[in-house]
């Protein structure tokens, strides 16, 4: 890479690690931005996740006041969230290059419907005997485990959604403030990054010059994200997931 390309990895890594801890999708600054310098997809796709981890750990220690009282509902969501990545990853690495941009796209338009519908469910899913995640309210039951599990697969495979899709499932299946269910997010986003990360470390072609590039600006994005995340009222931050997810459709489907 030249000294102007190494700039713009670095400049997108801070920009998609703000992004990541906000909401969500901040991989499609930067993958697209590794490609654009010369980067084969595949490459370009594994070293991005590696290198935004480091923002996935940044963006959490900036929700931390969010994480209070968490603690269990973590440690019951993240086997999931790991066998998810684990499943992920082996898609990315076996399926044909040529279905990659429609799967995601598929995926990024199924999570920002659930975001935009799910104050409405929620209401309806609350009401007496219609909730199904009644006996387990605060954790979300089988079908946020499942959920998870989906959303850690899409992360594993490529990245960029599987926080929307966490929030969508969180904000209908658990009673809780979106701030709180967004650092839940962070920490289960960057458990999936990390553990596809090892996978594609020791089986895929990564270049590691892109990988400290990104990594670099992901961290400083991480904490500016942090601190303008918690401040965005929730239908700010929610209509924020919403164009962010419509930006990555369209960007996917028309490369």
């Amino acid at each position: 890479m030249t000294p102007w390309e190494m700039a713009a990895v670095l400049a997108a890594g801070v920009a998609g690690g703000a992004i990541n801890t906000v909401v969500g999708s901040g991989s499609l600054i930067t993958f697209p931005t590794l490609l654009a310098v010369g980067l084969p997809p595949i490459s370009a796709n594994v070293s991005n996740n590696i290198g935004l981890v480091s923002g996935g750990f940044t963006g959490v220690m900036g929700y931390r006041p969010e994480l209070k009282g968490q603690r269990e509902r973590l440690l019951k969501l993240a086997p999931a969230s790991a066998i998810g990545s684990l499943i992920g990853g082996f898609l990315l690495l076996n399926l044909p290059e040529s279905s990659f941009n429609l799967i995601v796209s598929v995926l990024i338009a199924i999570s920002c419907t659930l975001v935009l519908i799910q104050p409405r469910l929620s209401r309806l899913l609350n009401a007496p005997g219609l909730n199904p995640a009644s006996s387990s309210a605060a954790h979300g039951g089988p079908w946020l485990w499942l959920g998870t599990l989906a959303a850690g697969m899409f992360g594993g495979y490529f990245g960029a959604g599987q926080g929307i899709l966490l929030l969508g499932l969180m904000g209908i299946l658990l009673a809780d403030d979106l701030q709180r269910l967004n650092a839940a997010k962070n920490v289960l986003v960057l458990l999936v990054n990390s553990v596809a990360a090892v996978l594609y470390a020791v089986v895929a072609d990564v270049d590691w010059l892109a990988v400290l590039l990104v990594a670099l600006g992901s961290m400083a994005g991480g904490f500016l994200g942090a601190r303008v995340g918690r401040r965005l009222p929730q239908p700010v931050l929610r209509g924020a997931i919403v164009c962010i997810g419509v930006v990555a459709i369209v960007k996917l489907l028309t490369d």
